[in-house]
């Protein structure tokens, strides 16, 4: 009966983000804990429903670790958690024949860039040349040259907004059992694509980016590859090998891998100029609110929690207050203090409170409020897609004038709706709702606003590129460089 080695290390980080992420950020799940994931739209629980079905495989669970998009993981932080994800493997390793890795590609630690290559380097060590190891990672990660000359195969998100977690852990499950039942020569083409891309088009229902990615699709379902997939990466992780990529993988055919990935990168290329965020100045966006009479959402992506922000940005709220605007508004804020001073104060209370610029004060001004304490709660709540949880921490509702601002002692993802609805808040009662996120799933909110607003904002996750400073990342690259060129050059990985 073969045995299959289960891991989990996920964060993905913003590089401009002023504030560290540490250990604690992390949701730590050992041994059979990870079994709770069971059921769940997430990539383990996908790969636990195929194991199990299988039915002549064993599941040694060994160690999970997620943690929510925040700043660079601090050296401390990074030790800790390596050590305990590699003594757990080493722990296990004994009669393992295959190991699936559930990974996000963008991490970042002070002193490490490249985490996950790192932790599997480390795992090949352990159990050798011949344990095929898969992993699974977001559409916004990078994968490394590292990483590919540890791994075995690959399971590649293939829509974004992400609701395809456990489809994707279930592919990286069936590509590992492939492998133990039946030799490979494995081939995995890799073209790297000097750009970094924000936007609409991004969305894979709709946009430019999903035709490519159905085509990487149709080459998997058809049988022509064994995997593939097209990676844009997190623009906000400023590491050395950050770009777009296509990475196709096959079983001994070689040309096609070859042929499949650079035509796909060579379609990708021209669409570049497409791919980018399409702002709107904050003073126009509050003059046409104004005028519409539906309900409105104003996108904040440059403070989006689930891509690395800080979430303490006040921007829009300070902006919709000075113009006068008095529709009623819901928004977000991250800012401990405040919450605090709200918990202490009690429900019904009124408390003068600074909000917002408490992490990154070099963007973000704080703005003195006179508000009403609405409501109090311990911040949790459950991600409506995956069903993951949240821990927001202490949290309280505070109104003044017509703004109603949930404000969180934690930065946890914001791209659902859940926050509101675990303090008490329905979005389609208020007139312009504030949303840390670059994209919902579109029944959330587009397809009952009159208009979605994307702000041109400050924040660490700006889509203005240019704004935040790349300093790591290969150069030239588009579009932070001008007369960026390109010619589609696969680099090829074999294992047998």
């Amino acid at each position: 009966m073969p045995r299959i080695l289960i891991v989990e290390c996920k964060q993905e980080i913003s590089s401009f983000n002023p504030l560290p992420s540490a250990y604690d950020n992390f949701s730590i799940q050992r041994g059979n804990e990870l079994q709770r994931q069971r059921g769940l739209n997430t990539e383990i629980g996908g790969a636990l429903e195929v194991f199990e079905a299988a039915k002549d495989v064993s599941v040694v669970a060994a160690y999970g670790a997620r943690a929510g998009s925040a700043g660079l993981l601090s050296s401390k932080g990074w030790q800790r958690l390596s050590t305990e994800v590699l003594d757990a493997v080493e722990a296990n390793r004994a009669g393992i024949d295959g190991v699936y890795f559930s990974l996000h590609g963008a991490m970042g630690a002070d002193g490490e860039l490249d985490p996950e290559g790192h932790l599997l380097t480390e795992v090949r060590r352990m159990v050798g040349p011949k344990v095929p190891i898969v992993i699974s990672l977001d559409l916004h990660g990078i994968l490394t040259d590292r990483m590919l000359k540890q791994i075995d195969g690959f399971a590649i998100y293939h829509t974004y907004p992400h609701v395809d977690f456990a489809d994707t852990g279930q592919r990286a499950a069936r590509l590992l059992l492939r492998l133990l039942g039946k030799p490979a020569r494995l081939t995995i083409a890799r073209v790297v694509i000097p750009a970094l891309v924000r936007g609409d088009e991004l969305v894979t229902k709709i946009g430019c980016y999903g035709d490519l990615i159905r085509e990487c699709q149709r080459i998997e379902r058809d049988g022509s590859a064994l995997a593939a997939g097209i990676m844009i990466g997190n623009p906000f992780t400023d590491v050395p090998e950050l770009c777009c990529q296509v990475i196709v993988m096959t079983d001994g055919n070689e040309e096609l891998a070859k042929r499949e990935a650079t035509r796909l990168a060579e379609e990708f290329w021209p669409q570049r100029h497409r791919m980018q965020g399409k702002l709107i100045p904050l003073d126009r966006a509050i003059a046409q609110a104004r005028t519409i009479n539906g309900p409105v959402i104003f996108t904040d992506a440059a403070d989006a929690t689930s891509s690395g922000a800080t979430g303490d940005s006040n921007a829009i709220i300070k902006a919709l207050h000075a113009a006068g605007y008095d529709k009623r508004v819901l928004a977000q804020i991250v800012d401990p203090e405040a919450a605090a001073v709200a918990h202490r104060a009690g429900v019904g209370a009124t408390v003068e409170v600074k909000l917002g610029g408490c992490y990154d004060p070099r963007r973000f001004s704080p703005m003195s409020v006179k508000a009403t304490v609405q409501l109090l709660s311990n911040g949790k709540a459950r991600l409506e897609t995956s069903g993951m949880e949240l821990n927001a921490g202490p949290t309280a509702v505070l109104a003044f004038g017509s703004f109603t601002i949930v404000v969180m002692s934690r930065t946890v993802s914001l791209y659902d709706r859940s926050i509101y609805y675990a303090n008490g808040l329905d979005p389609v009662d208020f007139d312009l709702i504030v949303v840390k996120s670059p994209h919902c799933e579109h029944h959330m909110y587009d397809a009952w606003v009159e208009k979605n607003f994307n702000i041109d904002a400050p924040g660490a996750t700006s889509a203005n590129l240019k704004s935040l400073g790349h300093t790591i990342c290969a150069r030239p690259i588009y579009p932070l460089d001008e007369g960026v060129s390109f010619k589609a050059q696969a680099v090829m990985y074999r294992r047998s």
